[in-house]
Parts: C-alpha cells; sequence; structure tokens
C-alpha cells in the first residue's frame, strides 16, 4: 500500500482512450449465453469483443460469422463487427493479442463461467501494466435468474466454501434480474429485490426477459471511475440497517472531521491486510487535514486505488465511507476509523 499522500490515478474521464471492460458474471442457468448472444448478433452499432470462458455455451451459429482468426484460441468477428473469443488459459494473453491486432473495439465483455469470484478478474485491470495501458474496467455486472436464485442464495455450504451466488451479487455494479416472466406475483419480484438489495444495496436492478437489456445496462457504466463515487447518493448512508440473513452484506457510515493522514494510512493499510479477504468491495470519500479537496478511492479485496477530486468548497467535512463484504462488524470499523479523526467541527 503505498499511501494515501501520492496521488494515483486510476481514470482520467475527460482524455481517457482506454477499451472500457465489463465482467459480466451470473450462476448457472441465468442468462449470460443469451445475453452474450444478443451482444454478439444485434445491430448496436458498436464495436465489442466477447471473451467467453472455455466452459461458455455460446454457440456460434456459423452463419454470423464473418471471419474466423486462424490462432490458437478461438477468435471470430461476426457479421455486426463485433468479435468473440473463446479464452483457454490465460485472461491477460488473449487481452494482449486483442490489443495488437490494433482493431478500434468500443468495449470489451468478460464472461465469468465458473468463476465463483469476479475479483481476480477486475484485479487484472488493476495491476498488469501492459492490460492498464489499454484498458479500464468499467463495470461488474450480474445476471441473476429470477425464478431460481433464491435457491442458490440460502444453499447451505460447508463450513470454508463460498456461496457464489451470494459473492456474485455482492461484487455487482448492475443487477440484471432476469426470467421476470416465470415469477408469478409482483410481490415476489418485490421481496427478492429486497432480499437482494440487503446483499448489495448499492447496485441498480434492472428487470429483463430472456436477457434482452439495452447496452446502457452492460456498457459503459463507469462505476469503477471515481468521480461516480462523488456522486454516490448519501441516501445510502442514512438508510436503517437491516438484520442480514446472510453473512455477506453492505456496510456504510459517516464521521465529520479532518483526518489524520499518517492515522488514516495506517488505518487502511491494516485493514486490508487482516479484512481484505471479507471486504470484496469499498469506496468512500475522505477529508484529510490540511488538504481542500475530497479524497476519494475505491478498492476490490486487497487493491485500493484513489486520488484528490473536487475541492470541498463550503461543504461540511464529512467521510463518508462504503463496504460490502463478509463478516463486516460495523461498530468495530466505525470506531477504528474515528481514531484516524484530527480535528472535528466545532
Amino acid at each position: 500500500f503505498e499511501g494515501l499522500s501520492r496521488k494515483q490515478v486510476m481514470t482520467e474521464a475527460k482524455t481517457d482512450t482506454r477499451v472500457p471492460v465489463t465482467v459480466l458474471t451470473g450462476y448457472l442457468g441465468s442468462g449470460k449465453t443469451t445475453l452474450l448472444n444478443h451482444i454478439l448478433t444485434t445491430n448496436h452499432g458498436k464495436k465489442i469483443a466477447v471473451i467467453e470462458n472455455e466452459f461458455g455455451e455460446v454457440g456460434i451459429d456459423d452463419s454470423l460469422v464473418k471471419q474466423r482468426f486462424e490462432t490458437t484460441e478461438d477468435i471470430f468477428e461476426m457479421n455486426n463487427g463485433c468479435i468473440c473469443c473463446t479464452v483457454r488459459g490465460d485472461l491477460i494473453r488473449i487481452l494482449s493479442k486483442l490489443f495488437r491486432r490494433g482493431a478500434a473495439l468500443d468495449a470489451i465483455v468478460i464472461e465469468t463461467t465458473g468463476l465463483a469470484d469476479p475479483g481476480p478478474i477486475a484485479q487484472t485491470f488493476f495491476m498488469d501494466e501492459s492490460i492498464k495501458e489499454f484498458a479500464r474496467l468499467d463495470g461488474i455486472v450480474t445476471l441473476i435468474d429470477a425464478k431460481h436464485v433464491e435457491m442458490h442464495l440460502d444453499e447451505e455450504k460447508p463450513e470454508g466454501v463460498e456461496n457464489e451466488a451470494v459473492e456474485q451479487v455482492a461484487f455487482a455494479d448492475r443487477l440484471l434480474l432476469n426470467k421476470i416472466d416465470l415469477v408469478p406475483s409482483e410481490d415476489e419480484l418485490a421481496r427478492l429485490e429486497t432480499k437482494l438489495r440487503g446483499i448489495n444495496k448499492y447496485a441498480p436492478i434492472v428487470r429483463c426477459e430472456n436477457a434482452s437489456v439495452a447496452m446502457e445496462n452492460v456498457l459503459d457504466l463507469k462505476a469503477f471511475e471515481l468521480q461516480r463515487v462523488l456522486e454516490m447518493d448519501p441516501e445510502f448512508l442514512s438508510e436503517g440497517d437491516h438484520q442480514h440473513d446472510s453473512s455477506v452484506f453492505s456496510v456504510s457510515f459517516e464521521t465529520a472531521g479532518e483526518l489524520n493522514m499518517e492515522r488514516t494510512n495506517t488505518w487502511i493499510a491494516q485493514l486490508l491486510r487482516d479484512k481484505g479477504v471479507d471486504i470484496y468491495r469499498m469506496k468512500g470519500v475522505l477529508a484529510m487535514a490540511g488538504c481542500a479537496d475530497k479524497y476519494v478511492y475505491q478498492g476490490v479485496h486487497m487493491l485500493f486505488t484513489g486520488e484528490v477530486l473536487s475541492p470541498w468548497g463550503d461543504e461540511p467535512r464529512v467521510n463518508r465511507l462504503v463496504f460490502i463484504g463478509k463478516n463486516l462488524d460495523k461498530d468495530a470499523l466505525k470506531t477504528s476509523f474515528d481514531a484516524c479523526v484530527e480535528t472535528r467541527p466545532s
């Protein structure tokens, strides 16, 4: 962890020409294949590369393929200009291959079939310098089978084994609630949405049938832009806490005052070291003593990135923090964080 004093720029929204990457996740049968086929065949006017896991089932109809590239991977150019790749092994290798081809891409969608945790894929876009140069993580989208998801969310797993369905909801920037036509009543759908919000209350929920959604619900979410964290709805922080029947849930709090830089650095470093595995997502806005601007950050597991953004001006200096993860103790987090406050408002 390199400390808050160094300005780490993750995305320069105004001039960022890197290709935005959407990570698409969801339990078996949630409709990922249907969604990917929509992307590969619809005339949406965008050039999108779809990277599917070897175990994916996007059987591509030869009549839809414009060109097949002779490589060890399966790379097809579709009639609508999109590209479909089947990964056998290293994601970084196939991404590098795409960038070397020099194709002008509007977006990349990576399907995570068979992966419990989208975290490692998300981390690729923070860690690998060659990938960071060409691509930026845009958002994590989770498809949900409205008819069957509750059974998966409630499934009792052996001790130490993660519930993949719960993790996929927790990581999401956008939840696509699919197959709503198979759910008999509006009351049941509303109850299901409440359950999903109990795990992740920050991701908007989009209802759909046959995984048919507008491309703006999948692409260009800008969920990993630090500017977006600034726009975080303060309502999230004022909501009463729900009773969580799951070990994975969302925690948020705010603390007024200015922070001691050194103590805050130590707090974050220790938090990432001790709880990084349990923290799926974290984000927030911090007020540093002696700094006129807001420090905005977000993280995935142990990876943390942040930068100084817009000035506080006349706005009250209130630190806002959000965590999604498992086994999180809100009181302990808040108490330890409050010890970083140097000056409180009079």
